[in-house]
């Protein structure tokens, strides 16, 4: 996390963050606001501010970092689940086939993700080449 984005949290009231983390978990905006004891046009005025912005996105994003590495180590146990389904003889092919097709619909969206991570990290390193040359 940045420091600009660390200066910007600390600046944020109490009420401010307990608004942050109610919009968290929350299921929409007026609940978000019952639960930090705010109205929901408060919560509406913060988001529209740079600084409460920037920390609820720094904060969702954190979130969505634990939930996919959570996700990442539960995908182990998918994986061989769907494995134990594909290869059990005595299950329903239906289910045999179904394993099969997730299976193969994850692994190339698998390799999908890959090459579209690896494009984007050479696009970023050329990027960052070619700005230090201007300012060089």
């Amino acid at each position: 996390m940045g420091n600009e984005i660390l200066s910007e949290i600390e600046r944020l009231s109490t009420k401010q963050q307990r608004a942050i983390e109610a919009l968290l978990t929350e299921p929409t905006t007026r609940a978000a606001a019952v639960e930090a004891e705010v109205s929901e046009a408060t919560i509406w005025r913060w988001l529209a501010e740079p600084g409460f912005s920037v920390a609820y996105r720094a904060a969702r994003g954190r979130l969505l970092e634990s939930t996919l590495t959570a996700l990442q180590s539960a995908s182990v146990d998918a994986v061989v689940c769907l494995r134990e389904i594909l290869n059990d003889k005595s299950a329903q092919v239906s289910a045999r086939v179904s394993a099969a097709k997730s299976v193969l619909e994850l692994g190339l969206k698998a390799r999908e993700i890959l090459d579209v991570q690896e494009r984007l990290a050479y696009l970023e390193k050329a990027l960052e080449i070619k700005t230090a040359r201007k300012s060089a």
